[in-house]
């Protein structure tokens, strides 16, 4: 059986789980054009979970698949903690705020993938890591088709072994968060990962990281990929839940625009060049998701009051291709 008929889908395309820009209504869209439609669950409740699949089933009956970010045991200490958040104050500042609270952040994984077998999602996708064992074993046993992510050979084979039945090749030129999880930190374009994880490993392989045009997606698909995840493509149609100017800054950005950052989460991703991320170049930055929940105001703020420069605006290294329209208008251009 093909990619496509493995996942129910009419073409070899995913639509990326960006986590805190999917809504239903894009995630359900996308499943309408014949896709799969994702929905990014990395930042939300067990029960925001249950609501936003339940959402997705209200607006069709095609397949979509949930990504799960898997937690990781990170301790930090007070005082980097302490300065991460002194180093934000005058960016702060800039958007009228001389304090703001940073309530931390807890992880629901257990409990989301409770709510996923529940509400029988037939497919489950993983970023930053692996489940254990156990949690595998209980996915399979509901019948759910698990895909992880890698940026490496080293963690395509981990995912292989780890029991997942397809995985994601990231290659350098994604937009958002690196999905990496084991050995040393790798930025590999997707013209070297791809081969090397296809002829590395028997389970599927879909590529992602840089898939702006119809010509990239048939690039990957001849290097062996059974499919390919498109993210920043679809940032700025009519459906995606990115901010006004977070849009305006995709379709405007030209080519290079984009940097490797951990400004903003503590974690390495992608994202277009802006004030926030060069003011923050020598800071003290805590670890993830330490820094993630201590620039979450921040970002929120300057969404309200419209300023991208101080905002987190991911996106791939093709961000110059991409359009406005329907996620099914842009889709049209791949298809």
């Amino acid at each position: 059986m093909t990619m496509t008929e493995v996942l129910g889908i009419h073409h070899p395309i995913i639509q990326a789980p960006m986590a805190g820009v999917t809504t239903p209504g894009f995630v359900a869209a996308s499943a309408e054009a014949g896709v799969l439609g994702s929905i990014g669950a990395g930042y939300i409740s067990a029960e925001e979970t249950r609501d936003f699949i339940r959402q997705v089933k209200e607006r069709t009956d095609r397949p979509f698949a949930v990504n799960l970010f898997v937690p990781e045991a990170v301790e930090v200490e007070e005082a980097r903690l302490q300065k991460a958040y002194e180093t934000l104050q005058p960016i702060g500042e800039q958007l009228g705020m001389t304090s703001w609270d940073t309530p931390l952040s807890t992880s629901e994984f257990d409990a989301q993938i409770q709510v996923i077998i529940e509400e029988g999602v037939p497919i489950c996708s993983f970023t930053f890591g692996l489940p254990d064992a156990a949690s595998i074993q209980k996915l399979k046993e509901a019948g759910m088709l698990l895909i992880g992510t890698a940026t490496t050979v080293e963690e395509a084979v981990l995912a292989e072994r780890a029991g997942m039945d397809a995985v994601v090749a990231q290659g350098k030129e994604a937009g958002g968060h690196r999905g990496s999880f084991a050995g040393e930190l790798q930025f590999i374009p997707l013209d070297e990962l791809l081969p090397s994880i296809v002829e590395a490993i028997g389970i599927p392989v879909i590529a992602a990281g840089g898939i702006g045009n119809k010509g990239r997606m048939e690039w990957a698909l001849q290097q062996g990929a059974q499919a390919v995840q498109i993210g920043t493509a679809l940032l700025a149609a009519e459906e995606s839940g990115a901010h006004s100017a977070y849009k305006e800054a995709i379709l405007t950005a030209e080519e290079g625009s984009t940097v490797l950052t951990k400004a903003f989460s503590g974690k390495m991703a992608r994202g277009i060049q802006n004030e926030f991320i060069r003011k923050m170049e020598n800071a003290v930055i805590a670890p993830y998701p330490y820094q993630n929940d201590l620039t979450k105001t921040i970002r929120s703020e300057a969404a309200k009051q419209g300023k991208p420069e101080w905002m987190s605006c991911w996106a791939g290294e093709g961000v110059q291709m991409s359009t406005q329209g329907t996620v099914k208008e842009i889709l049209q251009r791949f298809i």
